[in-house]
């Protein structure tokens, strides 16, 4: 009897966990197409721009007038853009400096950057450097085997 009970309660153990683990198996693929898609478009969508593109491109402020160009993108440690950094006042790269403005600020319309801020807003923002000399970022690439950078 013992025998029957046994197979009785591993049977019913059984049938109730099966809904389960098919709930879960039906949730995985969705949820991995869903990402999938998102990713393989093949194209460029409207609402991106190419860093390649944007680097070097002048930017304009919203009555037309350039008011300086984009020096660099500052990526953050999830790869997304932080901050774009536009050389505000220089002529031929003498007497100007570089300013970091956050990447939902600039506008991109038809190949057109734009941002709601006059040259003269930007020359008074402070400077962003580049490269900190203390901590040797922005100086290398980061080692590949791990380490300390710029050594």
């Amino acid at each position: 009897m013992s025998r029957v009970s046994t197979t009785v309660a591993f049977a019913a153990i059984l049938a109730t966990a099966t809904p389960a683990a098919y709930a879960q198996t039906r949730a995985t693929p969705d949820a991995r197409t869903e990402a999938t898609s998102a990713l393989s478009k093949g194209v460029i969508q409207p609402d991106q721009i190419r860093a390649s593109q944007m680097i070097g491109s002048a930017v304009y402020d919203v009555h037309n007038r350039k008011i300086g160009s984009v020096k660099d993108l500052i990526l953050d440690r999830d790869g997304k853009v932080a901050e774009v950094v536009v050389d505000v006042g220089s002529f031929l790269g003498v007497s100007g400096k570089y300013v970091a403005i956050d990447m939902s600020d600039i506008k991109a319309n038809n190949n057109r950057l734009t941002l709601d801020r006059t040259k003269e807003q930007l020359q008074q923002m402070a400077e962003y450097r580049l490269e900190d000399r203390n901590t040797g970022a922005g100086t290398s690439t980061s080692p590949v085997t791990g380490g300390p950078l710029g050594r």
